[in-house]
């Protein structure tokens, strides 16, 4: 039996060889059809995106919004407010920023300003009102639309900072319409502006009378116009020259006025220089017919050489220059007692010289 051992010891470990081959090349074939049958496995990133759809369709419960206006129709120029209102609970929220001025989408409407509140009514709801102040300026379109909005909006966790803040989903804010009025017919070709009825003929005695109310018409305008001539060169000629009676008791009342002034003091000095001026410039404009407000010194002695009053235009000039320094000086150049007596007496001077 000795010689017979290595012999079976060989054909053994051919035969495990064998086995072994089969065995791996049935397992090699069967491995690939048993992973092609197996269900495929869900990965992490779609699982996730499931997750949060599901979380976002469960909040967007939690988060009402609801849009109106206070007038649905306006005339132009028309101010009006377009509301949203945002109730969110459940520890839900909204990022503002979509509900901002510029978000908003306007069909020929201008926005005049925004009006944003906040109310936390506890248990974790928050509700919002944004007001938005519009007007229009244009006819067309006569219905003006507010487009959607898309609002985003997410859960408050503590501690969260803005940055942090991720949105879990999104509402709409609906749409809606003003419409703007007009007087005119919507449509301009088939409006009727005037009756189609034919007009009543007039009877006989009231043709007549046409031609008569047009002569007499013309007759009393001619004599209404002549009266209204007549009117304007009387007023004109009263408003042009005073009487001399009459200038002279204005002229003595004013003189008797400036006399009653306290001359001591430096204001009293310089009201009385202004009212001696405008004495003087009265004067010529009432007795030597030169109009003399609103002119100066040397425009009033062109004026009186062009009237023939050169003899007294030097001194009238010199008087008035006199005035013009006291009213308007310095305190240190303004005249004393002694020479404003004097410059009243100068006045009384002058007016006797144009009386004359």
């Amino acid at each position: 039996m000795t010689p017979h051992c290595p012999r079976r010891t060989a054909r053994g470990r051919l035969f495990a060889i064998v086995s072994a081959g089969l065995f791996a090349l049935s397992a090699g074939i069967a491995w690939p059809a048993a992973i092609a049958a197996q269900p495929p496995q869900r990965t992490g990133p779609p699982a996730d995106r499931q997750l949060r759809a599901a979380e976002a369709a469960g909040l967007r419960d939690f988060v009402a919004v609801r849009s109106s206006v206070d007038r649905s129709a306006i005339w132009i120029g028309d101010r009006f407010s377009f509301i949203v209102d945002v109730d969110c609970s459940h520890g839900t929220d909204i990022l503002t920023d979509d509900l901002s001025r510029d978000r908003l989408q306007l069909d020929e409407l201008d926005i005049l300003g925004v009006e944003e509140t906040r109310e936390d009514r506890g248990d974790g709801r928050t509700v919002y009102r944004f007001t938005y102040r519009l007007t229009t300026y244009s006819f067309e379109p006569a219905a003006k639309r507010i487009g959607e909005m898309r609002l985003r909006y997410y859960v408050r966790r503590p501690g969260q900072r803005p940055e942090d803040i991720e949105p879990a989903g999104e509402v709409v804010v609906p749409a809606t319409m003003v419409f703007v009025r007009s007087l005119l017919p919507d449509d301009a070709n088939n409006a009727k502006y005037r009756s189609e009825r034919p007009p009543v003929p007039r009877a006989a005695a009231l043709a007549m009378l046409q031609p008569i109310g047009i002569g007499l018409v013309i007759v009393s305008i001619v004599p209404a116009a002549l009266w209204m001539v007549a009117l304007q060169r009387r007023w004109h000629h009263r408003r042009r020259r005073q009487s001399v009676r009459q200038l002279r008791h204005d002229e003595r009342a004013s003189l008797d006025d400036v006399r009653a002034l306290d001359i001591e003091a430096e204001a009293g000095r310089r009201e009385a220089f202004d009212r001696l001026s405008a004495l003087v410039r009265r004067h010529v404009t009432g007795a030597w017919g030169v109009s003399a407000d609103g002119l100066t010194p040397a425009e009033i002695v062109s004026a009186l050489s062009a009237e023939g009053k050169g003899e007294v235009s030097a001194e009238a000039t010199t008087f008035l220059d006199a005035c013009e320094k006291a009213r308007y000086g310095r305190s240190e150049e303004l005249p004393s007692r002694g020479a404003c007596l004097a410059a009243i007496d100068q006045a009384e001077q002058l007016i006797g010289l144009g009386r004359s």
